[in-house]
């Protein structure tokens, strides 16, 4: 677009030339129509670029100064519509390069931000792929402390079922325990009969027999216990 902007730029400024420049034979009123004619299609051109939106202070001067142009010839002041002829495409020319000037600083600052926002995508791209990997980590560690105490459960119950096995058997192979008591009875003894004398004076002595009480009579039982 730039460069068909450019050709027709050129094209209208060599018309122009050729306006002001032509053989003297060329009367100053068809000079001032091919004037006009090229001043007409470079702010034609400007009307298409869009830059009454970018440079509408320009834009407004040249379409300006075309219409002087052809308010001067129909005076017939030719000259003077010649030379405003000749402004209104040199604003034009202007107003068409500061449109460019501003839609390639613009097409610059989108490319910036555009490098920009893909340059901030990657970093979080990036920052996303360390987290993923920060959690993938820390769920292998987890698994593994799970595994860590499903083994040690294991090996708990298993230590747990042998020591009830051991007690089983223990308890299945215990010798057998035989508690005795042991009750002695003693038969009973004669009983046994003494004498005793007594000296009175003056009188013959007379014997008492004393007979000592029986001792009591003992017996022997014996009782076995078994504890299996």
């Amino acid at each position: 677009m730039f460069r068909t902007t450019l050709f027709a730029s050129l094209l209208a400024s060599s018309a122009i030339a050729l306006a002001v420049a032509g053989p003297a034979e060329a009367g100053k009123k068809d000079r001032a129509h091919e004037a006009i004619a090229a001043a007409e299609a470079k702010v034609a051109t400007a009307d298409s670029l869009g830059v009454g939106a970018e440079a509408p202070g320009e834009a407004a001067q040249a379409r300006a100064a075309l219409a002087s142009a052809r308010e001067a010839l129909k005076a017939g002041r030719k000259s003077a519509s010649i030379a405003e002829a000749i402004r209104a495409s040199a604003l034009a020319d202007t107003a068409i390069g500061r449109a460019q000037q501003r839609k390639s600083a613009a097409m610059a600052a989108a490319q910036q931000a555009e490098r920009e926002h893909a340059s901030a995508a990657r970093d979080d791209a990036a920052d996303a792929r360390a987290q993923a990997a920060t959690a993938q980590q820390q769920a292998a560690e987890a698994n593994n402390r799970a595994d860590a105490a499903q083994v040690s459960a294991a090996t708990s119950a298993a230590d747990a079922a042998a020591a009830r096995t051991a007690a089983a058997l223990a308890a299945a192979t215990s010798p057998t325990q035989v508690e005795t008591t042991v009750t002695t009875n003693q038969p009973a003894a004669r009983p046994r009969t003494t004498t005793t004398r007594t000296k009175v004076a003056k009188r013959p002595a007379h014997r008492h027999p004393v007979t000592a009480a029986p001792a009591p009579s003992t017996s022997v039982t014996t009782t076995t216990k078994v504890t299996p």
